[in-house]
């Protein structure tokens, strides 16, 4: 009897600590239901979830804590109904309290048997209202992400699985690479590489450093689907979960071609100002030392012509012919820095193609060798242009010259003439057989000091002059080429006005009369009054402006030959300007190694540059007369 009493105080103190734990539970209702439904106890929880004293919901049916419009679905009846049948019943929905407001709810049913009798229900409600509102806000907030980068243009944003593989796709993605959605989900994401870069591992490379670093970015060609070519921003993120673990990549891509282009336009703009700015610098130093040099020159070449007459010697006529070649090779090289530089002092005439080209045939024939042969192609119709008729000539034997250089082992080569009405334009063409230009080697021939042959076989300076000269005389210079197939450059010049011939008659040597000639420099001075004593003239000297128009005053004068550039006050472009208000008739020339004050005298006087040849001085003192 003692044993069976402690059983049964044991027992009673189990149930009672049992009752006191269900009841103490503050957040799960936990309560029990008779067969039918109704509520038969009450915890604290269930006061403090659902509003109910136990006093207030014990007996009364539970489908009072269901809304209006479950109750008229009939759930309490087949939840009941469920929990008998399954042994068990699960569920979240909504719920009313006393008060009549509503709170989500997490639900479980289980029937309770005794001797396979059903006696009743166990019900447990959790109020999780918190916890959906929770993933209500987390699942609208991912809905709104997933509507943001879906609906974003500009970037291509997407998802790589570890190995690389596409899992998602935005419309960014299909704007910039051309792919939907449906084409490019489960591809790897190498197409969108260059062969070349797939060829060199790059998209494993950059998949391996967003691995070891979590983040790879770079700029490079990606490929569309059109298979053409854009220029991408592209940055690569690895995902981790919490655990640490990959489980894929998310990736950005954007189309900066338009970026690219507008930096290369900046660097081509500042690489020309660049340019702009050591051509002026250049200008600048060769018109700074081009009178110096030319009267050196002028004093070597009318050394010559003096002292030619007395040598008699085979050997030091050659030696006299070398230095003269000399000569004329250096001012022509100074005439081209000039050109090139835009700083000479150019004579515009009009020119007859056809009959200057015959007239120098013999010059372009003697340069270019036996191994190449020259045709012209001008018609009588092309029109006249207008340029300086030296410089002119200069370009053309610079041309020539680059072509037969450009066969080593011979070939043709065609001087042409076209009109171009549409553009009041001559089209000069010099066309070769040669090896041909590469189209980067192309984009540099014009400029300065730029040349492809060895060392001591070229200036750089020949086809620099050819864009100078051409600029300058208010044209365009073109260039085609390819390689193994030749090469032609063509001078686009203005027509003439009217189409007059030059006057080519042959200058008489002997002149008369009496020159009055402004020369600061002895030497230059010694050199010019030998030339024109050999013309047949009479020479008195002058070394300023000053002592020049003293000179004048004597009389006697029949022609002024003077230097613009002079000490004193006054140069020589004043002193003519005073000696013709002097003496309106009285034939001035003037003579310059280079001056950038000429460019005031317009037409008013002719110019003869420094250093000249006796026939050229012959010529221009004739066209006084």
């Amino acid at each position: 009897m003692a044993g069976s009493r402690k059983t049964e105080r044991n027992l009673y103190e189990s149930e009672r600590n049992f009752r006191l734990l269900v009841e103490g539970i503050t957040d799960y209702a936990i309560y029990m239901l008779d067969p039918e439904g109704h509520v038969t106890n009450w915890n604290r929880g269930a006061e403090r979830i659902k509003g109910y004293r136990a006093k207030d919901i014990v007996g009364k049916h539970f489908s009072a804590f269901y809304t209006p419009e479950d109750r008229a679905a009939d759930l309490p009846r087949r939840a009941l109904e469920i929990a008998r049948k399954e042994k068990h019943f699960i569920a979240e929905g909504w719920r009313v309290r006393k008060d009549g407001t509503r709170f989500f709810a997490s639900v479980v049913i289980d029937p309770i048997f005794e001797k396979r009798r059903l006696v009743g229900y166990a019900k447990i409600t959790r109020d999780i209202t918190e916890r959906r509102n929770a993933l209500s806000e987390l699942s609208n907030s991912e809905s709104q992400f997933r509507t943001l980068v879906g609906g974003v243009t500009d970037y291509a944003l997407y998802m790589l699985d570890p190995t690389g593989v596409v899992s998602n796709w935005n419309a960014g993605g299909e704007r910039i690479k051309g792919y939907r959605a449906a084409e490019i989900v489960g591809q790897h994401f190498s197409r969108f590489y260059t062969p070349v870069d797939q060829a060199a591992g790059k998209p494993a490379r950059a998949l391996k450093t967003a691995v070891d670093t979590g983040h790879y970015e770079e700029e490079g060609w990606r490929v569309r689907k059109d298979g053409s070519f854009f220029w991408a921003s592209v940055v690569i993120d690895s995902i981790r979960n919490d655990a640490g673990e990959l489980i894929g990549f998310a990736k950005i891509t954007r189309d900066i071609s338009e970026r690219k282009q507008a930096q290369e336009r900046l660097l081509a703009t500042q690489r020309q100002l660049a340019e702009s700015q050591k051509f002026d610098a250049l200008g600048q130093l060769t018109g700074g030392i081009a009178h110096d040099f030319n009267n050196l020159l002028m004093i070597i070449s009318g050394g010559i012509h003096a002292i030619r007459k007395d040598v008699t010697g085979e050997k030091a006529l050659r030696a006299l012919q070398s230095i003269d070649g000399a000569s004329r090779r250096a001012a022509a090289l100074t005439r081209q820095l000039l050109t090139f530089a835009r700083r000479q002092n150019v004579h515009p005439q009009s020119i007859k193609l056809a009959e200057r080209l015959d007239v120098l045939r013999e010059v372009l024939n003697s340069g270019l060798g036996s191994a190449v042969s020259l045709l012209i192609d001008v018609a009588d119709d092309v029109w006249n242009i207008v340029a300086d008729p030296n410089e002119f000539e200069i370009a053309l034997v610079n041309l020539v010259v680059n072509a037969r250089d450009a066969m080593p082992e011979g070939g043709s080569l065609i001087v042409s003439a076209k009109n171009i009405p549409e553009k009041d334009q001559v089209a000069i063409s010099v066309e070769d057989t040669g090896t041909g230009i590469p189209d980067d080697v192309a984009a540099k021939v014009f400029d300065p000091f730029f040349t492809t042959k060895p060392v001591g076989k070229g200036t750089g300076l020949g086809l620099s002059q050819v864009h100078g000269f051409v600029h300058q005389a208010g044209g365009a210079v073109g260039i085609e080429s390819r390689l193994g197939s030749g090469t032609t450059i063509t001078m686009f010049l203005p027509k003439a006005a009217t189409q007059l011939t030059p006057d080519q008659e042959q200058a008489s040597l002997k002149g008369s009369g009496t020159v009055l000639l402004v020369e600061d420099n002895p030497e230059v001075a010694t050199v010019s009054i030998g030339l024109l004593e050999q013309l047949g003239y009479a020479v008195r000297w002058a070394a300023d402006a000053s002592a020049a128009l003293a000179e004048f005053e004597k009389d006697g004068i029949d022609i002024v030959f003077s230097d613009i550039v002079m000490p004193g006050k006054m140069d020589g472009i004043g002193l003519a300007r005073t000696l013709r208000e002097k003496n309106p008739k009285i034939p001035i020339l003037l003579v310059t190694g280079y001056s950038s004050s000429t460019k005031e005298i317009g037409s008013q006087f002719p110019v003869l540059r420094k250093p000249y040849q006796l026939h050229e001085l012959s010529r221009e003192l004739q066209k006084l007369a």
